[in-house]
């Protein structure tokens, strides 16, 4: 699906007209039909109060343009009820849910994050601990949060 695409069917699922639409993000009925038609886009001010009107991330309006990773703990994040939130309430596409929560990390070392995906990630090769807690060090090293 495309941005145009993701914008119309969100509009109508909120049983807004273009009209309406138009009014909550503070641009001209037009604006929104030329975004409909795949003719413009919106800027990111725009992308920002739609993503609240329709409470869904800037990643779902611009129809999945790349895959979002957390960068906390290395989770994909293919769904907006796994993105966290802001204390205002607006998507943070950065971390998941349980990573970063009302503004605040869950986990301020990584030590405390090793220690969890050790203890509850699943082990199919019955990989010793001191190994497992390796590996993963070295996974979450290449993420933006722990370097």
């Amino acid at each position: 699906m495309e941005t145009r695409e993701v914008l119309k069917t969100l509009r109508e699922k909120h049983n807004l007209t273009q009209a309406q639409l138009a009014e909550q993000v503070m641009v001209t009925r037009q604006a929104v039909s030329r975004w409909e038609n795949g003719e413009t886009m919106p800027n990111t001010e725009t992308l920002k109060l739609l993503s609240k009107v329709f409470d869904v991330s800037i990643h779902t309006l611009l129809a999945d343009p790349h895959p979002l990773v957390c960068q906390c703990c290395g989770m994909p994040m293919n769904e907006d009820d796994l993105l966290s939130r802001e204390t205002d309430g607006s998507f943070n596409e950065e971390y998941c849910k349980w990573c970063y929560a009302d503004g605040a990390f869950t986990y301020p070392a990584k030590e405390p994050l090793l220690d969890f995906l050790v203890e509850h990630m699943p082990n199919p090769d019955n990989t010793d601990a001191c190994t497992r807690r390796a590996q993963f060090d070295a996974f979450l090293s290449q993420l933006r949060h722990w370097n």
